[in-house]
């Protein structure tokens, strides 16, 4: 069954992003852009994953789209509080979460989450009860007195995770965030970014893989980054697949699925 919906209003404009480091290009002529989803009787944000083989420029790409290094060229604008006045992104305005899952070492996860809380603006008086929320949420209500060098990799990975979420809005965007895990923890994963994913129809998270078959059962959009030809090796978008026009977004993983894989990783491979 295909699932209705219509979108309004620019979430996220990549416009003819580029990125030179010294004499070297990394990435150039990004576009992308994202719109609002609405799903009658749903709250639906929208989950975007970035495919591609090593050395193609992902790494690059998300931290320009976090504002942590300003595009040689274009620009990349998300929504502000003012209706129809986006703005260009700065470094925190959007959550960044690395494959280190960076943690003060010095402070237990629920102070951890109350500074990132109070980063984002969260009225003093409300600070306890949204942190407590995401905590028990989260499962990590009988670890908030402990030190991230007490804790599992998964239990720091969504301390990380939360962090972002209370300093940065609605925004999240994930290096790797399966990479190394095993089984249970791909799926701790999952359900974890489809909790934020649902709990608002602006949540917006963007996440890279080298897993094909994860990014298609979890992204309503996927991009493939690669080298547009052998000769210059410069990372841009080759190709980009919308799950919601082709009936695929929200749905149970299908042979349709199976087949859309096989399609990304044909374009993966020829870039």
């Amino acid at each position: 069954m295909k699932h209705s919906y219509k979108t309004e209003g620019t979430v996220l404009l990549v416009e003819n992003v580029s990125v030179t480091i010294g004499n070297k290009t990394i990435i150039e002529n990004i576009n992308m852009e994202e719109h609002n989803t609405l799903r009658d009787g749903h709250a639906q944000g929208q989950m975007i994953a970035v495919v591609g083989r090593s050395g193609r420029g992902k790494s690059t790409l998300f931290k320009t789209i976090t504002g942590l290094r300003k595009p040689s060229t274009g620009r990349i604008l998300i929504p502000s509080n003012e209706i129809n006045k986006p703005i260009e992104v700065q470094e925190g305005t959007v959550g960044f979460v690395d494959q280190k899952y960076t943690l003060f070492r010095h402070l237990t996860i629920y102070n951890q989450l109350k500074l990132a809380a109070r980063k984002g603006g969260i009225p003093d008086g409300e600070i306890h009860g949204r942190v407590m929320d995401l905590l028990n949420k989260w499962g990590l209500e009988k670890a908030k007195d402990q030190y991230p060098c007490h804790c599992s990799g998964g239990q720091r990975q969504r301390a990380a995770i939360m962090s972002q979420l209370l300093s940065s809005g609605y925004f999240l965007v994930l290096d790797e965030p399966f990479s190394g895990l095993d089984v249970g923890n791909v799926e701790d994963v999952k359900s974890m970014l489809r909790l934020v994913n649902t709990s608002h129809e602006l949540s917006t998270i963007i996440f890279s893989t080298h897993d094909i078959e994860l990014a298609v059962e979890l992204a309503d959009k996927i991009y493939v980054l690669g080298f547009a030809s052998p000769s210059k090796q410069v990372g841009t978008v080759v190709a980009s697949f919308d799950l919601k026009a082709l009936g695929l977004a929200w749905q149970p993983y299908s042979q349709s699925h199976t087949e859309l894989a096989k399609d990304i990783k044909t374009a993966i491979l020829g870039s």
